[in-house]
């Protein structure tokens, strides 16, 4: 009896078991097939369009004055790449204000020494009625000598106080003069091109002489981090994770790269790399997946290089 309990206890845990075997057996085979998909490579962030910024002095566009790199320079972050027609008249602006900040101290110099003179005075002047009324309180000075000094200390304390004012609103015009230097130098830096990060020239658009309007200046991307970028179908999303190991191949490669999976973008968008195969979905759902490669110098020069890649396996 004991023996058919035992046998019978056995045979419902093998029950309970089996399907949750067969589940994770299930889970684990799914997560190593590997997955492959067109893909492309490109800078880390893509490659950036570097333009000129409008100003009021150049609504329609900037003519391009100077450009001081080429196709393949490495620039730095913050590195001056491109002048233009308006920075030489920005220059010439912010000289302008420049000068009238020297003016308004110079003139807030010369008010606050005003300031200072009827000030001096007003204090001699109100010693005077001072003195008057004293003399006149002992019958030594007349009533009209004592009225015509206390009016004197009083017109001398309204100038005193007049040319204080003055300095004040002198002090407030250097202020105002400083606020006009920052706004015109803001202008004369949104007059310039400089790189916002630091990445390599990938292509010049527009060249000395040519309007910089519609289309931007020049490509730059930071080909010192590539990535690969894999269009993944979205039925095969499932199978891809983060840290996840990938190969990246191409004709034009000397040899596989490898990498490891960093982000997977969250939009489901249609495939935008189609290969060569005739029978393959053009219209298929993917989901892109940032594949940070393990050594980014082979594809510095491969920007949007369509390349085959396989993830996990």
């Amino acid at each position: 009896m004991q023996a058919q309990k035992t046998t019978f206890c056995k045979t419902n845990v093998v029950r309970t078991l089996l399907p949750l075997l067969f589940t994770l057996l299930f889970m684990q085979n799914a997560s190593a097939d590997p997955v492959s998909a067109l893909g492309r490579l490109e800078p880390e962030h893509g490659v950036l369009n570097i333009g000129v910024a409008s100003s009021s002095h150049a609504i329609s566009g900037s003519i391009i004055a100077d450009l001081l790199v080429e196709e393949g320079d490495w620039v730095e972050a913050g590195q001056l790449i491109a002048t233009t027609d308006s920075t030489v008249m920005m220059q010439a602006i912010v000289h302008k204000t420049k000068a009238e900040l020297e003016l308004a101290r110079r003139n807030a110099k010369a008010v606050n020494s005003q300031s200072e003179e009827a000030c001096t005075l007003a204090d001699v002047a109100a010693s005077e009625a001072a003195r008057r009324a004293s003399l006149l309180e002992r019958k030594l000075a007349s009533t009209e000598e004592t009225e015509q000094a206390q009016g004197d200390a009083r017109a001398t304390a309204a100038s005193c106080k007049a040319a204080h004012a003055n300095t004040l609103v002198a002090e407030y015009a250097i202020e105002v003069a400083k606020a006009r230097i920052a706004i015109d130098e803001i202008g004369l830096e949104r007059s310039m091109v400089r790189a916002p990060v630091a990445g390599r020239v990938l292509e010049i658009y527009t060249r000395p002489g040519e309007m910089a309007g519609a289309h931007s200046v020049l490509d730059l991307g930071r080909t010192n981090s590539m990535f690969a970028i894999a269009e993944v179908y979205e039925t095969d999303i499932g199978k891809v994770e983060i840290g996840q190991q990938a190969r990246i191949s191409s004709d034009a490669l000397r040899e596989d790269l490898t990498g490891t999976v960093e982000r997977v973008r969250g939009k489901v968008q249609k495939m935008d790399v189609i290969g060569t195969d005739p029978a393959a979905h053009k219209d298929a759902r993917i989901i892109e997946v940032e594949i940070r490669l393990d050594e980014s110098e082979p594809a510095a020069d491969l920007t949007n290089l369509q390349v085959e890649i396989v993830i996990g396996g």
